[in-house]
């Protein structure tokens, strides 16, 4: 799988390849917790989200219908772990939505216009919820609270 870093990554697979520490295309709970270490979160932190993001987007990325006991992400399939209730920022195939993205910035930056106070970011998260979908609120939640 090396050769997904030498092809035309998606905007969503060069997101999580940060976390794909040997570039070999999967991403196990070891390397979520050392890329979770890399950007400075504690040690519990950084177990409870490896634990956490690599089970809940294993099965959606893998090429197998039998789950695998090891929980890998497999990064060119990340787009199938996009969850509902999200910023739409990346498209269903991956693509990064430009608009999507200044959008948030339009409707939810009031303190300052380049970035998002917590109560701002929260309030996009409520904004972005839909009322039928409880698990991608919640995920949605997580993801930014992490």
């Amino acid at each position: 799988m090396g050769h997904l870093y030498m092809s035309n990554m998606t905007a969503l697979q060069h997101h999580v390849a940060f976390f794909d520490r040997n570039k070999d295309g999967i991403i196990y709970p070891w390397e979520t917790y050392q890329g979770f270490q890399a950007i400075g979160f504690n040690m519990t932190i950084s177990l409870l989200a490896a634990s956490f993001i690599n089970m809940a987007l294993s099965y959606a990325t893998s090429h197998s219908s039998i789950p695998s006991p090891s929980f890998p992400i497999y990064v060119d399939n990340i787009q199938k772990g996009k969850h509902g209730s999200d910023s739409d920022v990346y498209d269903s195939e991956g693509g990064f939505v430009p608009a999507k993205f200044d959008a948030i910035f339009t409707k939810y930056a009031c303190t300052y216009p380049d970035r998002l106070s917590y109560a701002e970011m929260q309030a996009m998260l409520k904004g972005n919820r839909d009322v039928n979908d409880t698990s991608g609120g919640y995920i949605a939640q997580h993801n930014f609270n992490s």
